[in-house]
């Protein structure tokens, strides 16, 4: 990238009489320089990012302070710290920048040797399915790609996923809002886990015994949507004695006590050997739950989305190890 002129490029706000900015007298390249700094969280590293000397960047970096009125990044140890105003900022200034990628001729994809890092959150338990899978994966043909995964889906993902912060969500929970799309990966068929040594539950359970048995549960303003069904409408709620942070918590308590919990199959499956725990039909038949993939209508030109699309697809037909 060509490094700026700071003599020809002293105008940056000029105004109309109204007050309006004039977008032609802004320099866009300046939007490059601070999507590149707000990801770094540092001068040198986003110059090394951009081509760009050390002291082009910080000059870049007081422009877009006058440009937007706001000291935007302040010294924090070793690095710098976003204001608020930038954190505001970034989401929208990503989101424009990532549409005029998408439509530059040639823009394109080569998973080989991108650099690039996919952010995904992933609810739990399908982390212990899938994150796994997703990182060795990345690490054997794409070894230049990185992943952030986070296993807790925040309470503005919505926002997150419009404004890239977010490139997908691995949910029980479809979004049924405007924009937003959904792949079905596949069914979790649930079922009863219990101890081996439980001594009145065997291959299956009526409703009956099933409302009578005392219940492991991941806290009900953390659960996952899978099991949140059967205790929030009051069925089974007078039911639970336990509720945990999580389902690994839930599996442990669940084989060391007489407790049972609702889990998907796999997980029983998977840690049969290790928590001497097994799986007990429940009394509706066919019971599962639908996992989605979900991301935001901005993302679908991509072509880096779209690859990770298909990879994390393809990876979700896997059975689990």
């Amino acid at each position: 990238m060509a490094e700026y002129d700071t003599e020809k490029n002293t105008v940056m706000t000029e105004k109309k009489e109204s007050g309006e900015v004039q977008l032609r007298s802004v320099d866009l390249n300046l939007i490059t320089v601070f999507d590149a700094v707000m990801q770094m969280q540092n001068i040198t590293r986003a110059a090394q990012a951009l081509g760009m000397s050390q002291p082009a960047v910080s000059n870049a970096v007081s422009r877009l302070k006058m440009m937007f009125d706001d000291e935007l990044f302040v010294r924090h140890g070793r690095g710098i710290q976003p204001t608020i105003r930038a954190k505001q900022l970034f989401g929208p200034l990503r989101q424009a920048l990532q549409i005029v990628h998408n439509e530059l001729p040639g823009a394109g994809f080569e998973p080989e040797s991108s650099t690039r890092t996919f952010s995904l959150s992933v609810c739990s338990p399908l982390d212990i399915r899938l994150a796994a899978k997703i990182v060795s994966e990345l690490k054997d043909h794409s070894p230049n790609i990185d992943v952030a995964i986070k296993t807790q889906i925040s309470g503005d993902i919505e926002k997150q996923l419009k404004y890239q912060e977010v490139e997908f969500v691995i949910s029980y929970t479809r979004f049924e809002y405007p924009d937003f799309h959904h792949l079905p990966l596949f069914n979790d068929e649930l079922v009863l886990a219990v101890s081996q040594n439980h001594p009145r539950v065997s291959g299956c359970i009526g409703r009956k015994q099933l409302q009578e048995e005392r219940h492991a549960i991941v806290a009900l303003d953390n659960a996952d949507s899978f099991s949140k069904s059967y205790y929030e409408n009051g069925e089974l709620l007078d039911s639970v004695s336990y509720q945990g942070t999580d389902l690994n918590s839930v599996l442990n308590i669940v084989s060391q006590t007489y407790l049972v919990a609702i889990v998907p199959k796999w997980m029983v499956e998977h840690y049969a050997s290790q928590l001497n725990i097994r799986a007990v039909t429940l009394p509706d038949d066919h019971i599962s739950c639908p996992c989605y993939l979900i991301w935001h209508a901005s993302m679908n030109r991509d072509k880096g989305h779209q690859w990770m699309k298909s990879l994390l697809s393809h990876l979700s037909e896997q059975k689990v190890r």
